[in-house]
């Protein structure tokens, strides 16, 4: 792989994929999971928070598998088995047996999936901007869908994000553009993320609330508002179904709770996570 984009970062061989991830930090063990999207990647979505969450948990962040910097297969089917199995396959080549997790968006319904397949794998889990039952398409997630790489269309996929338009800025968007730009990378978005209905609305399905009303983990779920991608009644949804779940939600904030609220991430994390099992 090529150096010179950033948020490459060490790598590993999980569920036949070699896989680039970050890891800061020693304690209890949290993985970051990202959510998808054109450019999208753990650092992407974690470096703003992952060194503080470092100095007091061990903090795995890892691209999984087919986005970011870790391998894309064309001959392989990308589904919640294969990245919950991937999931696995990164926590025993790290040699960890149970670990919390923090997932944004697709991040999230990952951790419901390793939740529901492999409890015993599970301590906690933090759901931000996760999607649950079904909901018809927004405008968040269909520009991911249709993205095509340019620098205009990166900026305006990414300001269906945030709330407050500030938190966008040129070099972000420079770095997530160049992160999509990159090749082979816009062939394994297309095959990723469910393309639109051309002959009406796009339903999107999240994990229904007959199975995660099974998960067993306490959850913390984390919710914008004003969130444009993921809605937010798909996180009421989760508190009211989930059997040992709090809510937080958050007004004037869109899909990027991590960055638009960091300060209370950071607290509510590191006091949910830190919690004995």
């Amino acid at each position: 792989m090529d150096k010179q984009f950033e948020g490459m970062g060490k790598t590993l061989v999980a569920a036949d994929h070699r896989t680039n991830y970050h890891e800061v930090g020693q304690g209890k063990p949290l993985f970051l999971l990202h959510g998808s999207g054109p450019g999208v990647s753990g650092w992407g979505n974690w470096k703003g928070v992952m060194n503080e969450l470092g100095e007091e948990l061990r903090v795995i962040v890892p691209d999984i598998a087919g986005f970011g910097f870790t391998e894309f297969k064309q001959d392989s089917k990308y589904d919640i088995k294969l990245w919950v199995r991937h999931l696995i396959g990164i926590m025993d080549a790290l040699g960890i047996k149970k670990a919390s997790f923090v997932g944004n968006s697709f991040g999230g319904a990952l951790a419901i999936g390793l939740a529901l397949f492999d409890k015993a794998r599970v301590d906690r889990i933090v759901l931000l901007g996760t999607p649950a039952g079904e909901f018809e398409q927004t405008p968040g997630l269909r520009s991911a869908a249709t993205y095509e790489p340019s620098m205009e269309a990166m900026e305006a996929a990414m300001r269906l994000f945030p709330y407050d338009q500030s938190i966008i800025t040129p070099e972000m968007v420079r770095s997530r553009y160049e992160a999509s730009a990159r090749p082979g990378a816009q062939d394994a978005l297309k095959r990723l993320i469910p393309q639109p209905n051309p002959d009406g609305p796009t339903i999107v399905k999240g994990f229904p609330v007959a199975a995660v009303a099974g998960i067993e983990a306490p959850t913390l779920v984390l919710h914008g508002r004003e969130d444009r991608v993921v809605p937010v009644q798909c996180g009421l949804l989760l508190a009211q179904s989930i059997p040992g779940a709090d809510l937080h939600l958050f007004g004037k904030c869109g899909h990027w709770v991590q960055v638009e609220r960091r300060a209370d991430f950071l607290r509510l994390v590191r006091d949910f996570v830190g919690q004995p099992e």
